[in-house]
């Protein structure tokens, strides 16, 4: 007796995701963000990648300048000039690409355009917490424009990751997923309160 087994499409297996060590304690919050990121991404919406794509612009043009004060084709005390404005120009890059990580990047993880077709004009903003010496989780979905008249009031859990992860490091990845998608479901039902 043969039977016949079809292996699924290659685009349809999903491999498990990779052991880590539980005591690292990073290794813990990126494999919950990047999980928290893909669900979210395959509800429809569409990863924003400009503030990433600003972030690498800055550091390209802070390179481009550290690159001429190395490769500047006159020995030091004649190319004086020229090295002493490559490093006031890269300092005021490298301050350029520390405020724009402080005061617009902040600790998001993912920045999304407006889920196409709905009536909001702005995106989702999420970041996520997990303080040191803590196994306490704060994942937390706002506006990507708290100010616009179509932001909704921020939505967040907090929780042990505990309940998410096996004893051998293994992500117990359908838990967490109804845990992010419920998040996501209680950012659409909110509605902006009206003063």
């Amino acid at each position: 007796m043969s039977s016949k087994v079809q292996n699924p499409p290659a685009d349809k297996v999903s491999s498990p995701k990779k052991a880590i060590n539980l005591c690292d304690q990073y290794a813990v919050k990126r494999m919950l963000d990047e999980t928290a990121s893909e669900v979210i991404l395959s509800k429809g919406y569409v990863e924003n990648v400009t503030i990433s794509n600003v972030k690498m612009g800055i550091g390209l043009v802070a390179c481009g300048i550290a690159l001429i004060a190395q490769f500047y084709p006159k020995k030091f005390p004649a190319n004086k000039n020229i090295l002493v404005t490559c490093i006031v120009f890269y300092a005021f890059f490298h301050i350029l690409l520390q405020l724009v990580l402080h005061l617009k990047e902040k600790n998001h993880i993912l920045f999304t355009h407006p889920l196409h077709g709905s009536f909001s004009s702005t995106g989702l903003a999420v970041s996520s917490k997990l303080p040191r010496y803590s196994d306490l989780y704060t994942l937390q979905i706002v506006s990507s424009d708290p100010k616009s008249i179509a932001a909704n009031p921020p939505v967040e859990f907090t929780e042990s990751v505990t309940q998410w992860f096996t004893k051998d490091g293994f992500l117990i990845e359908g838990t967490f997923r109804e845990t992010v998608e419920k998040l996501l479901a209680d950012y659409h039902k909110e509605s902006r309160k009206t003063k």
